[in-house]
């Protein structure tokens, strides 16, 4: 019992001990003061521990909730957003009528061909250098199949994924032979002024390389491509310098193509591939096994014209790719359908089929495999086993 004044209180003991106290308050009404401003002090720690302890587990349900948001937003609204260039032949540009063509383009065909079984479902942003990792990372788009470089720094400080090198490339010059006479070799450029993009690798690489060979240029920068195009083709700058692989596209766009002519030196490596938001391993891991799931049909002669005769392979690893296998979890796994590379094959073919197709033999670019061959024929192209 506590006596307060020479008062007999009840409670107060049975009270505290209740809350867990230690019962140290009984004697003076000053003791009391002391306890009941302790137990405040108390409560305010074991509330904000508790507002800590939910908070910390409302951010660990929104974690677990993100892993699966991108896979059931794209679900939702029936189809994906690929960010693309704003024009660039071979890789990402409208045709005349208006239908995106180009191995990025065709590669988001794929990815909606493995989620819906669809590849007409996905809808296309353009996009300029400077704005394309801020759609990205907004989630504006839910691909980003642009033409890009793969870095650190884009891999780190711009929180991307990339999941793999759909084409690999290097940096190169075009120049206009009639201007230029007598010029063969980018070594003989000094002094020239140089069209670039801004808010690229490519301007980065070219004040690396004139830098190195201690000589001078005038660089000329614009933001956007076609601004980029329109200078050079209008003659502002003698020199155009890009992506080589982008060279020979933009070569085809001027108003004399036979003028021009790339110069052989490459002066950085490109490894140039779609790249998705990190954070969310399901849908990067979707994107990645398609870019795979190319690569594997063509090693294993899966063709877009035999994809259905191919399901009755008598080979294991066949089979197992096209989800033929008994009891097989690998398309589930990944979380789409088990015929998914079905599917990818039927919509785009396989990345051979790709590769010719929009900048190869079958293509006005006509751009030998080279490097982006299958390892199995001395390219650096190479997929991990679907099994």
């Amino acid at each position: 019992m506590l006596f307060v004044n020479g008062r007999r209180r009840v409670g107060y003991d049975v009270e505290f001990r209740g809350m867990g106290w230690n019962g140290s308050c009984v004697h003076t009404g000053k003791r009391i003061r002391v306890c009941l401003k302790n137990r405040e002090k108390g409560l305010w720690v074991m509330k904000h521990i508790a507002i800590g302890i939910l908070g910390a587990a409302t951010l660990g349900l929104m974690a677990s909730a993100a892993s699966a948001t991108t896979l059931d937003t794209v679900k939702a609204k029936g189809f994906i957003q690929c960010g693309v260039s704003t024009g660039l032949a071979g890789f990402s540009a409208p045709d005349d009528k208006g239908d995106w063509q180009g191995i990025d383009a065709d590669f988001c065909r794929a990815v909606a061909a493995a989620v819906f079984g669809d590849g007409t479902k996905v809808k296309f942003t353009p996009l300029s250098a400077k704005e394309r990792f801020t759609a990205l990372q907004s989630g504006e788009v839910d691909i980003l199949s642009r033409n890009t470089t793969w870095t650190i720094n884009r891999d780190t400080a711009l929180g991307l994924n990339f999941v793999g090198t759909t084409y690999y490339d290097g940096q190169g010059f075009m120049i206009n032979a009639k201007k230029l006479p007598g010029v063969n070799s980018a070594l003989q450029l000094s002094g020239a002024a140089v069209c670039v993009q801004s808010g690229t690798t490519t301007e980065l690489n070219l004040a690396d390389y004139f830098k190195a060979n201690k000589m001078e240029y005038n660089p000329v920068v614009f933001e956007k491509l076609e601004e980029v195009n329109a200078a050079y083709d209008a003659g502002r700058c003698d020199v155009y310098t890009t992506d080589q692989s982008g060279l020979y596209g933009i070569r085809l766009t001027l108003g004399a193509p036979a003028d021009h002519v790339v110069l052989p030196e490459i002066i950085s490596k490109e490894p140039l591939g779609p790249a998705v938001r990190q954070g969310d391993d399901q849908w990067y891991h979707i994107v990645k096994w398609t870019y795979f799931a190319l690569l594997d049909a063509e090693e294993l002669g899966i063709t877009k014209a035999n994809v259905d005769e191919m399901k009755n392979s008598p080979s294991p690893e066949i089979k197992r790719v096209l989800g033929q296998e008994a009891d097989t979890k690998i398309g589930t796994d990944l979380g789409v359908s088990n015929d998914w590379v079905v599917n990818i094959v039927k919509a785009v073919g396989n990345y051979g089929e790709m590769f010719d197709r929009n900048v190869g033999s079958g293509s006005p670019l006509k751009i030998a495999r080279g490097i982006n061959a299958l390892w199995t024929k001395g390219g650096l192209q190479y997929a991990p086993p679907i099994r």
